[in-house]
């Protein structure tokens, strides 16, 4: 995907949240200064805002996803017990 298709989906998203009735005033403020942001800044505006979200590496992503999986693991009946286990011994390291 672009960079501007990239950005043209997430300015989407924020506008989609604004006229969201169950999203908090906070975020619809929140959104409404990135999309007037960007509207005076570029790209830079939705780069900042990832930083600001606290957005995490690709890597961080990936190990975030796998630990899921395992938490999902301990709650799956149809998983065995030892995958269980297993499941348990690599979330306590």
């Amino acid at each position: 995907m672009s960079d501007s298709a990239h950005q043209n989906h997430v300015i989407g998203g924020y506008k989609a949240t604004l006229n969201n009735p169950n999203v908090s005033d906070e975020a619809k403020s929140r959104a409404n200064e990135v999309i007037e942001n960007f509207q005076e800044n570029g790209s830079s505006a939705i780069e900042q805002s990832d930083q600001d979200n606290g957005n995490v590496s690709s890597a961080d992503h990936h190990e975030n996803q796998v630990l899921g999986g395992y938490k999902a693991t301990l709650n799956n009946p149809n998983v065995s017990e030892d995958a269980k286990q297993h499941a348990r011994d690599v979330l306590d390291q």
